[in-house]
C-alpha cells in the first residue's frame, strides 16, 4: 500500500491486521521491505512503435503483514509519441488492500543541483486531503479556493510553498493528496508541470481518484545521485497517482478492497514535449 496508514494497523472482514511502523507513528509505502526494495521478474516486449518493460511479483500472504497471496504486474511502455504509460495489475487469493503508484522524483531542468520551485504545476483538483501532524488525512475533503494549494491554473511550486499556512507547516512544504476531478471518466488529464528555462513539459493523466504532490521536503542531502552528488530539498518533485492515504481507515474515501476472483488494474500515462 503506498503512501501512509495511520499507526500500521487497519481492519478487514472483521480481523486486524498489524503493519511495520517506518515513519514516525504510521506505515509508509509497504514497510520495511516494500516493493520498491523486492527483485521483481523482468521481461521486455518490443513491438513496431512501442518497447516495454514487464515487472512481476507474487507477495506472499503475510509479507509485510499483509494478507494474501498477491500476484503483482507493472508494465511500463513508451512510444514513438514520448509517453511512458504505466499499467499496474493485481490478483488475490485472500481480501487484502491494494494501492499501487510510482514514486519517481522529476526535475526537468535536467540539473539535479537546481531546485524545482520555478517548475509551474497543474493540478486537475477542486479539493485536496488536509493532514494531521502526522501527515495522515484527517477525512475532510478541503476546498483549494483562495489557498497555496489551488493549481487549477498555471503556478510556480515556489509562489507560495512558504505562505503561512498550517498545513504547509506540516509538510514543510507541498506533501499532499489532492482529490481529482473527473473520477468517473477513466483515464483523463489530471496535472502538468512546465520549467520555462529548457521548454519541457510533462503532462499526466491518470484513472485513479488522488495524486500525492510532494515537493521533496525531506531530501537532506543524503540520497546520493547518479551523479556521484546528493539530492537536496526541493530539487526533486513527485507527482504520485493513487489513491487517498489511509484509505481502509476512512469510510468515506474510495475502497482499496481487492477480493479474489477480481483484479486491480490501472493506468497512468506520463506524456513529454517542449514548448518553445
Amino acid at each position: 500500500y503506498s503512501n501512509r496508514i495511520a499507526e500500521g494497523k487497519f481492519n478487514l472482514e472483521g480481523q486486524e491486521y498489524t503493519l511495520a511502523v517506518n515513519n514516525g507513528v504510521n506505515h509508509i509505502h509497504g514497510g520495511l521491505k516494500g516493493f520498491d526494495k523486492v527483485v521483481w521478474d523482468a521481461k521486455t516486449i518490443l513491438n513496431d512503435s512501442t518497447v516495454s518493460l514487464e515487472l512481476s511479483y507474487l507477495s506472499k500472504d503475510m509479507e509485510e503483514g499483509y494478507p494474501g497471496n498477491l500476484k503483482a504486474k507493472v508494465t511500463y511502455t513508451l512510444n514513438n509519441e514520448d509517453e511512458l504509460s504505466v499499467i499496474y495489475e493485481a490478483t488475490t487469493d485472500k481480501p487484502t488492500i491494494v494501492n499501487l503508484t510510482q514514486h519517481s522524483y522529476f526535475n526537468l531542468t535536467a540539473d539535479f543541483n537546481q531546485d524545482i520551485l520555478g517548475h509551474e504545476i497543474v493540478i486537475n483538483a477542486n479539493s485536496y486531503l488536509p493532514v494531521d501532524d502526522t501527515l495522515i488525512p484527517t477525512g475532510e475533503f478541503r476546498e483549494v479556493n483562495k489557498t497555496p494549494f489551488d493549481f487549477r491554473k498555471s503556478k510556480a511550486i515556489g509562489k507560495q510553498i512558504n505562505d503561512e499556512n498550517a498545513q504547509l507547516e506540516i509538510g514543510n512544504g507541498y506533501d499532499h493528496c489532492w482529490v481529482l476531478n473527473d473520477q468517473d471518466k477513466g483515464l483523463r488529464f489530471v496535472a502538468s508541470a512546465y520549467e520555462a528555462v529548457s521548454g519541457r513539459l510533462l503532462e499526466v493523466y491518470s484513472d485513479k481518484p488522488g495524486i500525492q504532490f510532494y515537493t521533496g521536503n525531506f531530501l537532506d542531502g543524503t540520497l546520493p545521485t547518479k551523479s556521484k552528488g546528493t539530492y537536496q530539498i526541493r530539487t526533486g518533485f513527485c507527482l504520485e497517482t493513487q489513491h487517498y492515504p489511509n484509505s481502509p481507515n476512512q469510510d468515506n474515501f474510495p475502497s482499496v478492497i481487492l477480493n479474489p476472483g477480481n483484479k486491480y488494474k490501472s493506468k497512468t500515462v506520463f506524456r513529454l514535449s517542449t514548448l518553445y
